[in-house]
């Protein structure tokens, strides 16, 4: 009798093995296993056998949280370790308007609901509230005007519609309260207990029954099927249980998450009530203010997220201790979360002893609001442990620039633009690779190089610069001092400019200046060995003269990779947003990015240049007119100013 493997998965194995266990019987000796019937037979039993092993495989594989694909089952797997996955959130944007109407109402009320409309992507996309705002009124000649929001106090409004749904309670074990919407904010979430016609109380939502009595008005969530919620309330013994005809009353906002980001301007659709009741029409549309953009909008948390964080939600125990700790927690109390940095304050310098500096990159934008700084500071103080504090500093972004000269053969290529075309996406999708858009990233010179070599087949080869590039955000008209920190060695030209800048205005001058570079050298004119260098204020006037302004404007470190601006006072820049863009050149062409410095390859800020190949061509078989000297070189190249 053969020996059968019943761990193959393959139709044809399962079938040969079959025959081979028949012909190893006697009573089949004769049979002739490939005739018709037979062979339709086996090919049944075959088919069973496969079918069979094929669903226990996959019963065995949706029972670990690694190797589980369906999301009901990671949810289910998830869930008993105490992880609820992150629900949609939705875009936040701050607005305020005036009212002006024929009233003599002494206060108008906003009512929840819908308040404005935005525009994104040709699509509507509706703000709202969840509770009555009220604003006091100035009544001149009959006419009443009242503001709502200023800048310094604006109105928060939500992307999506506001829902109420109610359940009354019947004491039956079977019971459960699901909310019927998907697409729902769990952050939202505000439940009632009471009577009918009685609202009640509003009950607490928790992520854990640490410290919870029996007489805690509380209640969990978790994800249920097709993406709804389910409310957990007490049992009398872990919270405190609703009564028997009790009425459950559950306000949330639905949204479509991420697609609700983006719309900067809004137009009202409010409504208004007066001081008894009565509706408000005011006598002219409001004209809607943007204080801050729709933005902080996230769609549900992934099967591979829920995969990563669970075990390490659950490792944390729910007290955020380690950097790891932190890094968990910050995804569940701040959904917008893309990438998080968390360092001790001892490893600093100078060392913060007993706190902790924590880097959060949102899915969207670069930076995240004042607003969320102290949201996220007062969720994450019920994990920390006591007498540490929690620090949540700006993004310190490392960019990552090209400058590539990429040859080709005309014969092979459609038109020049084709082949850019071709190039800037696919420099964009590696841009996008877990290579780099995260802390602690690496570019990787030869991937890339590489990577555009294989573009195309009319592609011959490429001459690829890389430079780096750290943002400067200026405070304009007042003396500070500026550090940047590139994390990476700096290549050192003995004539200078390794340090290039984006033009900018400085007290006393009205003509742009720019910040260059001398290493310091010795008496003989040889670098000293010190790796280090001067920074300049140099100005560039309509004429093209230059002329240094502040000789010993600070210092660089080639060795660390830091730029160090003395006190100054700048009075504009030629850069949006009060930006100095400063660029260096690495001695490696393969990018580091630091613990707390988030890599990101910029494809829009680099360079790239088509050269025909008139060797590969044929149209000059000798190379005399064929192009190459300039663009080898990785260095600077003398220019001043930054391109």
């Amino acid at each position: 009798m053969p020996t059968t493997k019943f761990t193959n998965l393959d139709f044809d194995q399962i079938k040969t093995q079959i025959k081979d266990y028949l012909r190893a019987n006697s009573n089949f000796t004769d049979f002739d296993f490939e005739g018709s019937n037979f062979s339709v037979l086996i090919d049944t039993l075959a088919y069973n056998t496969y079918i069979s092993a094929f669903n226990s495989n996959l019963v065995v594989n949706e029972s670990f949280l690694d190797s589980a694909t369906l999301r009901e089952n990671v949810v289910s797997l998830a869930r008993n370790i105490g992880y609820v996955p992150r629900s949609k959130s939705a875009a936040r944007a701050s607005i305020s308007f005036n009212v002006t109407a024929n009233s003599t109402s002494t206060e108008f009320k906003l009512q929840p609901g819908l308040v404005c409309v935005g525009r994104s992507n040709d699509s509507d996309i509706v703000f709202s509230i969840s509770e009555e705002i009220v604003a006091s009124t100035t009544v001149n000649s009959g006419i009443a005007t009242a503001s709502f929001g200023s800048v310094s106090s604006p109105i928060d409004v939500l992307e999506g519609t506001f829902l109420t749904s109610q359940f009354i309670v019947d004491g039956s074990l079977e019971q459960r309260f699901i909310l019927d919407n998907a697409n729902i904010d769990t952050s939202s979430i505000v439940a009632y207990v009471g009577s009918p016609g009685v609202l009640g109380k509003q009950y607490k939502m928790i992520d854990n029954i640490v410290g919870i009595t029996s007489i805690s008005d509380t209640y969990l969530i978790q994800e249920v099927q097709d993406e709804r919620y389910e409310l957990l309330f007490g049992d009398g013994i872990f919270g405190r249980k609703p009564e028997n005809g009790a009425v459950i009353t559950v306000q949330y906002v639905v949204t479509s998450g991420s697609e609700g980001n983006g719309p900067e301007f809004f137009n009202f659709a409010g409504s208004l009530l007066g001081d008894s009741g009565q509706v408000i029409t005011p006598s002219f549309t409001p004209t809607v203010n943007t204080i801050s953009p729709a933005s902080n909008g996230g769609d549900i948390e992934s099967v591979d997220s829920i995969k990563y964080f669970a075990p390490r939600l659950y490792s944390s125990q729910y007290r955020a201790v380690t950097a790891r700790d932190y890094e968990s927690i910050v995804q569940q109390v701040y959904p917008n979360t893309e990438s998080v940095s968390v360092v001790g304050g001892e490893e600093v310098d100078p060392p913060q002893f007993g706190t902790v500096l924590i880097t959060i990159k949102p899915k969207n934008g670069d930076f995240v609001s004042d607003f969320d700084k102290t949201q996220i500071l007062r969720k994450l103080k019920s994990y920390s442990l006591t007498g540490i504090n929690q620090k949540i500093i700006d993004l310190q972004v490392l960019y990552v620039e090209i400058e590539s000269f990429i040859y080709y053969d005309s014969t092979k290529i459609a038109t020049v633009n084709d082949l850019k075309t071709k190039i800037v996406s696919a420099l964009t999708t590696y841009s996008k690779s877990g290579d780099v858009n995260k802390f602690g990233g690496r570019f990787k010179y030869s991937k890339v190089s590489t990577l555009i070599d294989r573009i195309d087949n009319g592609i011959t080869s490429n001459i690829t610069k890389v430079i780096i590039r750290r943002d400067l955000k200026a405070l304009l008209n007042q003396f500070a001092q500026y550090e940047l920190c590139f994390g990476n060695k700096f290549n050192i030209n003995p004539a200078g400019f390794n340090i290039k800048s984006t033009g900018f205005t400085i007290s006393g001058f009205n003509d742009v200046a720019y910040i260059t570079d001398v290493p310091n050298k010795d008496v003989s004119g040889n670098l000293d060995g010190s790796n280090m260098g001067t920074l300049s204020v140099v100005i560039k006037n309509n004429r093209g003269e230059q002329r240094v302004v502040v000789k010993d404007a600070g210092v660089v470190d080639y060795m660390k990779g830091e730029v160090i601006l003395n006190t100054i006072n700048i009075t504009s820049t030629v850069s949006n947003n009060n930006i100095i863009e400063v660029q260096a050149f690495p001695e490696s062409n393969d990018v580091v990015g630091l613990k707390d410095l988030y890599l990101s390859f910029d494809v829009s800020k680099s360079t790239i240049n088509t050269i025909k190949d008139v060797i590969a061509s044929g149209e000059d078989v000798s190379g005399v007119v064929f192009q190459r000297d300039y663009y080898t070189s990785s260095y600077s190249n003398g220019d001043l100013e930054r391109k």
